[in-house]
């Protein structure tokens, strides 16, 4: 394409001499191929990142929750106390956004979760539910209801813990032992790997390799909150900044860990779930609260993909933050203007649903979530 245009450019010059009016426009003909070539130092063009590939549906937003896959096991003892009771560790205090809407029998197992989650990067820990579900197992479709249930706790909890990229909730089991009481049965519940070897992802398939991968994580994260200032808005947009100026986001969609954290902080490179998750992760250490928010965007070619992005509170307001489409992909040599880079920093609800739609349900036939009210305009520091 540059060829054919230089040699057009070169069939005008020759056209020009003969007419004798060279002089006249040599300058122009010197700049139009000079800024063609992008060689000059403002931006050639900006494009959003994910306008740039053809990227199928889904593959942006990764989708590791499925209805969980249910065990039984009928022991059928006989008048005999269930020696695997627990309590529904009602210890385990939270205010978390996405556990804060769930109901109670789905928050403990959420809080089941969070009090083994040291045990659990073990991968084969065996999580106790008790017979907190009894009364829901001895009601008709009660195992369609338990598995409901579980669901809705697995996603708030993955959401509302972004930290836990190790986990692969697809080798999680449900598993049911049935026995009997007088008469009466009993149902205890736990939650294991089944007939996989770990619950764990393959990229972090051991205690020590997560150890390791949190180590790496806690440098990078300390090298970032030293910078805080204690001021809220300069908090976020340091966040903010840094992940745009120092992430690629992954065209190939193929890489290792490109939807979590320790892609976007360690390896320096994901998609757009992982800049969210990375946002929220250090938003979290600055005690500011923030929300991972799953929906699809629709770029300049209108074309919609799946998407992740941030609803961020700030003077009592919610405002939308998407890092991703702030750190846009750069045609030819150029520079990336303020006015690309902060497109989608603290904007309100008439600017991010313009392009943006946000899905309360993230799997199919799972909870519909709420997320907070945006302020109707953008922020104004």
């Amino acid at each position: 394409m540059k060829e054919r245009f230089k040699d057009r450019i070169i069939s005008i010059l020759l056209f020009l001499i003969t007419m004798g009016i060279f002089s006249f426009v040599i300058v122009f003909v010197i700049i139009g191929i000079k800024e063609f070539s992008g060689e000059n130092e403002e931006v050639a063009m900006v494009e959003n990142v994910e306008e740039n590939n053809t990227i199928s549906k889904g593959k942006t937003v990764e989708n590791k929750i499925e209805v969980p896959q249910i065990v039984e096991n009928p022991i059928n003892k006989i008048d005999k106390t269930n020696q695997n009771q627990v309590d529904n560790y009602s210890k385990v205090q939270i205010d978390k956004y996405f556990y804060n809407q769930l109901d109670e029998k789905s928050r403990i197992i959420y809080r089941a979760f969070e009090s083994n989650k040291e045990q659990m990067k073990t991968g084969t820990y065996q999580i106790e539910l008790g017979e907190n579900f009894s009364d829901v197992l001895s009601q008709e479709n009660g195992q369609k209801k338990l598995g409901q249930y579980y669901q809705s706790a697995i996603e708030a909890y993955t959401y509302d813990n972004v930290d836990v990229f190790y986990l692969n909730p697809k080798n999680m089991y449900l598993n049911i032992e049935t026995t009997t009481k007088a008469e009466k049965k009993i149902f205890n519940v736990y939650i294991n790997s089944g007939k996989a070897s770990n619950y764990l992802s393959d990229e972090f398939n051991s205690k020590q390799k997560i150890d390791e991968a949190f180590a790496q994580i806690e440098q990078v994260k300390a090298q970032i909150i030293q910078n805080k200032t204690g001021n809220a808005y300069e908090d976020i947009k340091m966040v903010h900044d840094y992940l745009v100026d120092n992430i690629e986001y992954d065209t190939t969609l193929s890489k290792l860990n490109i939807y979590s954290i320790y892609g976007a902080l360690v390896n320096k490179e994901c998609v757009c779930e992982g800049y969210a998750k990375a946002f929220k992760y250090l938003l979290d250490e600055l005690g500011i609260q923030s929300v991972l928010v799953i929906g699809t965007g629709t770029n300049a070619k209108g074309e919609t993909e799946n998407h992740a992005w941030n609803y961020v509170q700030l003077n009592g307001n919610w405002y939308a933050v998407d890092t991703t489409w702030d750190d846009p992909v750069i045609i030819g040599d150029g520079i990336l203007t303020d006015e690309s880079k902060y497109k989608y920093f603290l904007v309100g609800k008439n600017k991010i649903d313009e392009d943006h739609k946000a899905e309360g349900q993230f799997t199919e036939g799972g909870k519909v979530f709420v997320y907070p009210n945006l302020s109707e305009s953008d922020y104004e520091n």
